[in-house]
C-alpha cells in the first residue's frame, strides 16, 4: 500500500443496522464465466427480480466499470488482476451499505476470485459459475468478440488466447445452455432464500 498515515474511520451506522432497516441481508453474487455465457443477462435479470420485491440491489458490470473506474486498465494478466481487485473493494462497499450486489465479470483466474472472497465475512460472497460451453458462447457472440479474436483483432482474449479457470468450488452453478433466464433467476432466488438473505 503506497498511502501512509491512514486510520480507518468507523461509520456511525453499522452494516447490521442498514440490513435491519432494509429487512434483508447484503452480499455479493459474483458471476464468473466466459464471454457470452450470460453473466450480464442473468445479473440484470436477478437485479430486476430483487428490485421488484423492494430489495436494495445494484449491478456491477465488467464493460461498464471499464468505462470509468477501470478505464486505465488493459487485458494483460496484471491488469486483469487489478481490475478484479478494484471491483472486489467496490463490491465490499456495497455489501457494507446493506445492498445485494451482482457482479458480471469474466474474472478468469481462481486466485483473483479467492482474493476477493477473502475480503468478505462468511455468507457475504457467493461465487456463481455461469457455465456455458465455449462453442455455445461463440455461437451467441453478442459483441462479436470471438469473431474478432479468431481474426487476430483482439489479443489476450479469454478462452481463445488466454485461459479461463473454472471455479473449483462454486457456491452455485447456472447452466445457461440448459436453463431459461427465468429458471436461472428462480434458482438464484431460491439460493438466497436458503441463505436467509431474503
Amino acid at each position: 500500500m503506497k498511502s501512509t498515515n491512514l486510520t480507518w474511520h468507523k461509520t456511525t451506522i453499522s452494516k447490521l443496522e442498514r440490513r435491519n432497516q432494509n429487512g434483508h441481508g447484503s452480499c455479493v453474487l459474483w458471476f464468473t464465466g466466459l464471454s457470452g455465457s450470460g453473466k450480464s443477462t442473468i445479473a440484470n435479470a436477478i437485479s430486476s427480480e430483487l428490485f421488484r420485491h423492494g430489495i436494495n440491489e445494484y449491478v456491477l458490470d465488467g464493460d461498464n466499470i471499464r468505462h470509468g473506474l477501470n478505464k486505465d486498465l488493459g487485458f494483460s494478466e496484471k491488469d486483469r488482476t487489478e481490475n478484479i481487485r478494484r471491483i472486489g473493494e467496490v463490491a465490499k462497499l456495497f455489501v457494507d451499505s446493506g445492498k445485494i450486489v451482482t457482479t458480471a465479470f469474466i474474472s478468469p483466474f481462481q486466485s483473483d476470485r479467492d482474493h476477493v472472497r477473502a475480503l468478505f465475512e462468511d455468507d457475504e460472497f457467493f461465487e456463481i459459475y455461469i457455465d456455458c460451453p465455449i462453442e455455445e458462447c461463440e455461437k451467441r457472440d453478442p459483441k462479436q468478440l470471438y469473431a474478432k479474436a479468431r481474426r487476430g483483432e483482439i489479443k489476450d482474449f479469454t478462452g481463445i488466447h488466454s485461459p479461463y479457470e473454472a471455479p473449483l468450488h462454486p457456491d452455485l452453478v447456472i447452466h445457461t445452455n440448459e436453463l431459461t433466464i427465468q429458471e436461472s433467476v428462480e434458482k438464484i432466488v431460491s439460493f438466497l432464500q436458503k441463505k436467509n438473505l431474503l
